[in-house]
């Protein structure tokens, strides 16, 4: 599978969709070489590379009750809406483990995508240059106005979607000719303008370059979208999208939903995978 990528969209709750997928691939012992994500396409990635099945499943679905993952409540506290602390922490160190050793090992690369609240550009970090793999993906998932600015040595950063959506052109860039892309909306979406741009001015008035990319965010997302249409007309990318219409929003806590979701990426993996499979081959 050499030049052959994984890029995965993040999307919040979204996401379960990508864990579906991520997980029947592990079932069928399938790890790309090299996969670039954001988000929670990046939190999913995490199990993925540490090879820990349902992992994220079991985080993202058992603990949706639970205050400290998603409620208003955390905004308060913590100026965040997920509960930040409890999820790159709690969760890893204690109630799911995450399994630095097996992640650390692992000879998959891994990149992830950050915005830098500076310069509004993506910043990229390599798994294996990484200090604080958790802090880098947290950064990562940090949505604009619901989560603080995750200081990282002399940056400043937050959602890696704000500027990077979906990272396939870096995938390209790092030399990878053809891509697996899994995205977590319906075929056929495209992103809206950005509407609370007077609150955004005034939260981040010391970031204007993070404003403007906010502001800029739909267009770069449909014109990568349309990027991806192209690339599939050539047989260069194998996109996965929701195969059925969503229920599940960037914040949704109904976790029947969410496990709906969930089945949908693993069952579309599966009727997919042998398809997919040709397709690698070529």
């Amino acid at each position: 599978m050499k030049n052959i990528g994984l890029v995965l969209e993040g999307g919040g709750m979204r996401g379960l969709y990508t864990a579906g997928i991520l997980d029947y691939f592990m079932e069928k012992n399938l790890y790309f070489p090299y996969v670039v994500a954001v988000s929670a396409g990046a939190c999913n990635a995490t199990s993925y590379i540490s090879k820990q099945k349902e992992r994220n499943k079991r985080i993202n679905i058992h603990y949706i009750k639970d205050p400290r993952y998603l409620s208003y409540r955390n905004l308060i506290r913590e100026k965040s809406i997920f509960g930040m602390d409890f999820l790159f922490n709690e969760i890893p160190n204690k109630l799911e483990p995450f399994d630095f050793e097996a992640f650390k090992s692992s000879n998959q690369k891994f990149i992830i995508g950050t915005t830098d609240c500076k310069t509004g550009k993506t910043v990229y970090f390599d798994k294996d240059e990484c200090k604080d793999i958790l802090k880098v993906i947290r950064a990562s998932s940090s949505i604009p106005l619901l989560a603080p600015v995750v200081e990282l040595e002399e940056q400043r950063l937050l959602d890696g979607g704000v500027t990077d959506s979906i990272p396939i052109k870096k995938a390209k860039q790092d030399g990878m000719e053809r891509n697996i892309i899994v995205l977590t909306r319906n075929n056929g979406y495209r992103k809206e303008p950005y509407k609370f741009k007077t609150l955004v001015r005034r939260v981040y008035k010391k970031y204007p370059l993070l404003a403007e990319a906010i502001f800029n965010r739909h267009d770069m997302y449909n014109t990568t979208l349309d990027y991806i249409e192209e690339l599939e007309k050539k047989n260069e990318v194998f996109v996965f999208r929701p195969s059925k219409p969503l229920k599940v929003d960037r914040l949704e806590k109904k976790s029947e939903r969410l496990e709906e979701l969930y089945e949908m990426g693993y069952v579309d993996a599966k009727e997919s995978y042998e398809k997919m499979v040709k397709w690698i081959g070529k």
